[in-house]
């Protein structure tokens, strides 16, 4: 479970920082290294959304 846990996190923290530098910078780094709208990349954004989604479900677990 743990391993999910850092997983989910890491990828969480990818996508947040991919965005920030989306708003930021005009710059995204899973289109410019995937490709624009790839099977790969869509997996990428989808791998980051549902990480998203299990972090905002367990989150009350990692503050405790």
């Amino acid at each position: 479970m743990r391993i999910l846990n850092w997983a989910a996190l890491v990828l969480v923290i990818i996508g947040g920082l991919n965005w920030g530098m989306v708003g930021l910078l005009r710059f995204d780094l899973v289109f410019l290294l995937f490709g624009p709208m790839t099977m790969v990349t869509r997996g990428v954004y989808v791998l980051v959304g549902i990480a998203a989604v299990y972090i905002a479900v367990i989150s009350k677990k990692l503050i405790s």
